[in-house]
């Protein structure tokens, strides 16, 4: 394991990161409904379908990630002359952060991936795509960008999803080429000939895929670094890095060496693009100089966080900051998200059919008071969201001498609260900013307000909600208590 400055520093390093990815890009669909009944001409489900989205994916999923890092992304690619082309010709143009090299064939088809979910749950893919090698005249093409263009990259991935456009020869050009130019090259294979990808720095299997190209066993650690012993040899790859779903991931270097890394410990909601994202972040992580396996452990923490997303998501920094921030103090540390992460939550526990609570203040110095509004909060819930203000918004509100203990400290005495099951910092003065964006079901306020004066009530009763005034422990509060002490 690496030292926490390490890991912390790969975070905040990965902004200034230049990858070149090429692959295979093609177009993410996800159609969401709700499942009420079985249809009556065959035993299926019919989903009353309530909203769509497009996103990039295959090698787009990997840019999207790097972006979403802060990364600088060079990304070559190749679509078919159709709709589908041209849209995902418009959705990488719109990333402000890629330099775009997207080819296009006449006579080849773009790929498209259509999901269909319902309650939080995949019911269905149904794929549209090519699978047949580009044309030379392509695969030139790509050769002469990545040789002209490897020159400031700090990392090169080939994402190869086996949909043609790294055929034999543009694999073996393209990776000649980085090492050349002294550029670490990761892979992300499809083929189960490793040997095709020979002279790479990294290949990035998953278990089933090493266990495929290794004819073996890949379940223990054992089996795992057995099996990578076998393929290194051929592939001439200095690392293999192994993703192995709830076992974690094992970083494996040729000639000998293995360094294991334990899952963290996350609820699973899809695991669609979950290797792009652990590709993404260990390719800028090694990009900017830190060693193998820090960013091995680093690409672990976000495959962790990322399988918690519905559909292709990727990671942020905020999310690698907070998720870091969990494993250096107590496991309730995994309560504290982001406003983006809490809302993916909240609406998560809503399709589950859970009844979402909020309450919110300053609670600088815990006690009885604010115990018992918490616990009344609950009562009235099955989930319970915390909002809390952050330093400075405690100081607009109380003055310069508050809060006595600062925002990292309060939410980790109320993530350990049993009755609390997420805490979200925000920096406003109200947190009616944070409701719009959660849309809990109960807002909870102490009864020392009227309803007509909480912050949000009106917004919670439009959308279906209640407000509940809780009972007042009488006796309790910060101001009392910091009055006490300075006498």
């Amino acid at each position: 394991m690496t030292e926490p400055h390490d890991l912390s520093s790969a975070i905040e390093a990965l902004p200034g990161a230049n990858v070149m990815v090429i692959g295979d890009l093609m177009l993410d669909r996800f159609v969401y409904g709700e499942v009420e009944r079985i249809s009556p001409e065959a035993p299926v489900p019919v989903v009353l379908v309530g909203g769509e989205e497009a996103m990039l994916g295959g090698a787009g999923n990997v840019v999207r990630n790097l972006i979403s890092l802060g990364a600088e992304v060079c990304f070559v690619a190749v679509v078919g002359d159709d709709q589908t082309g041209r849209d995902l010709i418009a959705m990488v143009a719109e990333e402000k952060s890629v330099e775009p090299y997207v080819l296009v064939e006449r006579r080849r088809r773009s790929t498209t991936k259509v999901r269909y979910i319902a309650g939080g749950q995949q019911l269905l893919r149904a794929d549209r795509e090519t699978d047949t090698a580009v044309e030379e005249a392509t695969q030139a093409r790509i050769i002469d960008i990545v040789a002209n263009g490897l020159d400031g990259m700090d990392a090169l991935v080939l994402s190869d999803y086996a949909k043609g456009v790294l055929t034999s020869e543009v694999i073996e050009a393209v990776i000649g080429a980085a090492r050349d130019a002294e550029v670490p090259i990761i892979v992300d294979p499809k083929s189960h000939d490793f040997g095709r990808y020979k002279g790479v720095t990294v290949l990035t299997p998953n278990r089933r895929e090493l266990a495929l190209a290794a004819r073996t066993m890949a379940e223990t650690d054992d089996e795992v670094v057995a099996a990578a012993g076998r393929v290194m040899e051929d592939a001439e790859a200095d690392y293999l890095l192994v993703t192995r779903s709830a076992d974690g991931m094992s970083l494996i270097r040729r000639g000998g060496g293995a360094t294991h890394f334990a899952a963290e410990a996350r609820e699973v909601f899809d695991v669609s693009g979950a290797g792009d994202t652990v590709v993404a972040t260990f390719a800028a992580a090694l990009g900017r100089g830190f060693k193998p396996e820090t960013a091995a452990e680093l690409a672990n923490l976000a495959g962790g966080i990322v399988v918690g997303k519905t559909g292709t998501a990727v990671v942020d920094l905020d999310d690698l900051r907070r998720a870091r921030h969990s494993q250096e103090f107590a496991s309730n540390e995994s309560k504290i998200l982001s406003a983006a992460a809490a809302q993916e939550t909240a609406r998560r526990w809503h399709k589950q059919g859970r009844k979402v609570g909020f309450t919110n203040g300053c609670f600088d110095l815990v006690h009885p008071g604010h115990v018992s509004l918490i616990r009344q909060a609950r009562s009235h819930c099955d989930r319970l969201i915390l909002g809390l203000n952050s330093d400075s918004s405690v100081r607009g509100l109380k003055g310069d001498g508050r809060p006595v203990q600062n925002e990292t400290s309060r939410a980790q005495v109320l993530a350990s609260m049993a009755d609390v099951d997420l805490v979200v910092i925000y920096d406003e003065e109200t947190p009616l900013a944070l409701l719009e964006l959660l849309r809990p079901d109960v807002l909870v306020k102490g009864a020392d307000y009227t309803i007509d004066q909480v912050v949000g009530a009106k917004e919670v009763q439009s959308w279906g909600g209640s407000v509940v005034l809780a009972e007042l422990a009488d006796g309790h509060s910060t101001t009392g208590i910091v009055e006490r002490m300075s006498t």
